[in-house]
């Protein structure tokens, strides 16, 4: 019997971070009686970032070779590896605001970083999946290592209220996603993309299909209407599992989206104007909703609902404009919103019973308290209007350029539109921060931890440079698209 060849430095990065994750679990017992639980969390979650560092250095050593895969089921190309550098960007960010937030609430240390490791992988899986049934396993690894994280707070009524929410909602759109690569299956007799591609009919089975995963996609993007989940499920989980799922979740289901639909047999035109209209309801409502909200993190959720809305409109601009745009909007949105995230963090009052969340008035006078926190949170706040030259502004550019250079004007003009409504409840905060004076609600957690504070350095500067820079940069990823669109 010949064995298959199996090219393991395909995934590399992925087994790095497999083999952090146990090391994560054995590191619980060693010395576990004589070190102090917030010292163990610590050197815990610095193994883990160590892993998501070393995972990050075999991505960026891939960046340009050629493609490669493992027996059609997954791949490793420039788009891959830029997906996974925005997911252990996502991911390295998330574990230093765990870093001193977790001891507070629990002391089981490495059965987060180990959740936490494997959902990271799920992400980085799904993104390389090239067959319908890895990328199937992929997502329900991601999937079933954040319904556990999202409840991980035992003392919050509003975790596991979450955590169950999220769950029975997954489940739910897990079987559209199944049932579509059953219909796929049956018109082609493959679950390969490669396969599908040349084999698809464009019939009845092949829409039924794409649409039934359109929806599985659209429940982990968080698109309108398959958003219902996303305020509760971020305002009950931990802010260090919301800031990391915001990010690496959509990162993960775009690029598998992308691939999806160039290996759907089904043309351009039928599906771009469904993605149009998704687009079109996910950033109205999104930002609509997000008017009147009064807590911090449910008014970021419906933010984050409204930029997947900016993102399909990189979707439905194609393969090549559409695609670069979309992921370095992504990288920007890793930066802007998981510092807001982070500062959010610092606004919620502490303790096993107090809620894991801050309302908008305990920023109240945050410039005459921490002048440099109330700038920082500006800067993302203004990033995430669009402002330029900030990050967020030549991400919409980006979007937005792509999407009247493939002909769908209109859809730019709504984004534009959307992105001045938007202004609205991000300068609201900003407003109080800097214009109003602290009082019995205002509240900030005191000291800042070192984690913390590199975190939210770091995505200030990301916010920053990559604003400033950002022509280099969308070079870069897209002479990734253009590899994929011709693949």
């Amino acid at each position: 019997m010949n064995l298959p060849h199996i090219d393991f430095s395909v995934i590399t990065p992925e087994l790095i971070v497999i083999a952090t994750a146990l090391v994560v679990m054995l590191a619980e017992f060693v010395g576990a009686h004589a070190t102090p639980s917030p010292t163990r969390s610590h050197r815990i979650a610095l193994i883990a970032l160590l892993g998501l560092v070393l995972a990050a250095l075999a991505a960026v050593a891939g960046l340009g070779r050629a493609a490669t895969d493992i027996q059609g089921m997954l791949v490793a190309d420039d788009l891959g590896r830029y997906l996974e550098l925005v997911v252990l960007l996502a991911a390295a960010l998330g574990l230093l605001l765990a870093w001193d937030y977790l001891p507070q609430f629990t002391k089981m240390h490495s059965e987060y970083y180990a959740l936490y490791l494997l959902a990271v992988v799920g992400m980085m899986f799904m993104g390389k999946s090239t067959e319908l049934i890895t990328l199937f396993v992929s997502l329900e690894i991601l999937s079933v290592a954040l319904y556990v994280l999202t409840g991980f707070h035992r003392g919050q009524l509003a975790a596991g209220e979450a955590a169950l929410k999220y769950f029975l909602l997954g489940a739910f759109s897990s079987a559209f996603f199944i049932y579509g690569a059953a219909l796929l299956y049956g018109d082609t007799g493959s679950t390969h993309l490669v396969d599908i591609a040349a084999r698809a009919s464009g019939g009845f089975l092949t829409l039924a299909g794409l649409a039934l995963l359109l929806v599985g996609f659209g429940f982990k993007l968080a698109v309108v209407p398959f958003h219902m989940w996303t305020p509760d499920v971020y305002q009950g989980a931990p802010t260090p599992v919301t800031a990391f799922m915001s990010v690496g979740t959509k990162a993960a289901a775009f690029v598998a989206l992308f691939r999806v639909l160039q290996a759907a047999g089904v043309s351009y035109a039928t599906w771009s104007l469904v993605l149009a209209l998704l687009a079109t309801l996910t950033m109205t409502w999104g930002n609509l909703a997000a008017l009147r909200q009064s807590s911090l993190k449910r008014m970021l959720a419906y933010s984050s609902i409204a930029h997947a809305g900016y993102m399909l409109i990189g979707v439905t601009a194609g393969m090549q404009l559409g695609l670069s745009a979309v992921l370095f909007y992504l990288f920007a949105y890793a930066f802007m919103n998981i510092g807001a995230f982070a500062v959010v963090s610092l606004l919620e009052r502490p303790g096993y019973h107090a809620t894991q969340d801050a309302t908008i008035d305990a920023a109240r006078g945050l410039f005459a308290r921490k002048p440099l926190l109330a700038v920082v949170m500006a800067i993302f706040l203004l990033s995430l209007a669009g402002v330029p030259p900030l990050a967020g502004f030549f991400g919409k550019l980006y979007l937005f350029n792509a999407a009247v250079q493939s002909g769908w004007i209109w859809l730019a003009i709504v984004g534009m539109i959307n992105s001045v409504v938007s202004a609205y409840y991000y300068l609201r905060v900003t407003v109080l921060m800097f214009m109003t004076e602290a009082d019995e609600t205002s509240f900030l957690r005191s000291p800042l931890s070192n984690a913390t504070g590199l975190a939210i350095a770091v995505a200030m500067v990301g916010t920053l440079l990559l604003g400033i820079f950002a022509g280099p940069w969308l070079q870069q990823l897209g002479q990734a698209a253009l590899a994929f669109a011709g693949s």
